[in-house]
């Protein structure tokens, strides 16, 4: 099957896409979301079985399910700020504890943890917030909790009998989706956030047992904030390139 699109056109395409950390409240029409979900499932899959489901969140669902992410935000980042007994209360509550469907409560590998302490020092830096200003860390993670402002959330779940199968078949179906979006002049943030707490999602849709959440992507139209100009890091190929034994 022959092509038109010249590979230096894709290069520059595909590097052109970055996330978006603000939008603006603009709808998004139902009609392009299913083109993107469309453009999505153009990926390759584990024997073509599709083990993934989205859940699109917008209008009342996507901000109920902000609103309780948010006030289960608040609780743990309170807990945490007030010492040994705010933790104690938080225990015993339980409420603001991490309830996912994936083990997420894990320290970054020793190999891998400079990467993320470098995108996050210099993500905060760009939008001027300094690093020992808890209060505005704080208020800044709390966004990841209301979207960005996106009007749309999209949830991703897998089959959790394919196990990493099923994830490698979702991480393909979601970069296609984010190329599309951003083709379509949309803008996209995966957000692993969205994962810490999987009941408040499941509460507004019909998600078979066998399906567990993954993470979520914000979806809209990219606003012109500051924070919209920030460009991680892209690591140079010899960092992931094995060399032969």
């Amino acid at each position: 099957m022959t092509h038109n699109l010249e590979p230096e056109k894709w290069r520059e395409f595909a590097a052109s896409r970055r996330t978006t950390r603000d939008f603006l409240p603009t709808p998004v029409p139902d009609e392009l979301i299913d083109i993107l979900i469309e453009d999505a499932m153009t990926a390759p899959s584990w024997s073509n079985t599709r083990p993934y489901l989205v859940a699109i969140a917008k209008g009342d669902v996507r901000d109920r399910i902000s609103k309780e992410f948010l006030a289960r935000w608040n609780a743990a980042d309170k807990a945490l700020a007030g010492g040994i007994w705010g933790k104690i209360k938080l225990f015993f509550t339980r409420y603001g504890l991490p309830e996912s469907d994936y083990k997420i409560e894990r320290n970054y590998p020793k190999d891998l943890k400079p990467r993320s302490a470098r995108v996050g020092a210099e993500l905060y830096g760009h939008i001027g917030i300094k690093r020992d200003d808890r209060k505005a860390r704080s208020a800044q993670w709390a966004r990841n909790y209301e979207f960005f402002g996106a009007p749309v959330s999209l949830f991703i779940f897998t089959h959790s009998g394919l196990g990493v199968h099923s994830i490698s078949d979702a991480g393909l179906f979601m970069q296609n989706l984010m190329l599309s979006a951003h083709a379509h002049g949309l803008g996209t943030c995966a957000q692993g956030a969205s994962a810490i707490w999987a009941p408040p999602v499941r509460a507004e849709f019909d998600v078979p047992e066998q399906y567990k959440l993954l993470c979520g992507i914000a979806l809209g139209y990219p606003s012109d904030h500051p924070v919209n100009s920030f460009k991680a890091e892209r690591l140079d190929i010899s960092k992931i390139k094995l060399e032969a034994k």
